[in-house]
């Protein structure tokens, strides 16, 4: 066998070339002009000041001797937005949790992180005993 039926890998001049260089702007229609910024300005979305008292505990009964912070009290609220606020209390913990019976459980002794993240959320957290 020769040499002569080896491919290049080397890039060669196939790779060198661009094949859009030969394409045109000429026969296209405009781009579309950016929104006006004095249309509609869009106030930011600010929770309510006063959505109510709710307690954080820390408990470990019933539960292997594993701690655990519990966040009960909500009035108003439903379940999809206990789970948002879960969800966001387990992201800033770095931790898992849970919504059980109308309470969120957060493992884990949390009790600073969950209150900052209650107070942005316009909660008045107060610490009950435990």
């Amino acid at each position: 066998m020769s040499g002569s039926k080896r491919i290049p890998t080397d890039g060669g001049q196939n790779l060198v070339q661009n094949p859009f260089a030969s394409l045109s702007i000429e026969g296209l229609p405009a781009a579309p002009e950016p929104p006006m910024a004095s249309a509609v300005p869009s106030a930011p979305v600010r929770p309510q000041k006063n959505r109510g008292r709710v307690e954080i505990r820390r408990t470990t009964a019933h539960r292997g001797g594993k701690t655990v912070t519990v966040v009960s009290g909500f009035v108003g609220i439903g379940l999809p937005e206990k789970e948002k606020l879960a969800k966001a209390m387990q992201k800033a913990c770095g931790t898992g949790g849970t919504v059980k019976e109308g309470a969120i459980e957060i493992q884990g002794d949390q009790r600073p992180e969950v209150a900052r993240i209650l107070t942005e959320a316009g909660f008045r957290p107060v610490f009950a005993g435990g």
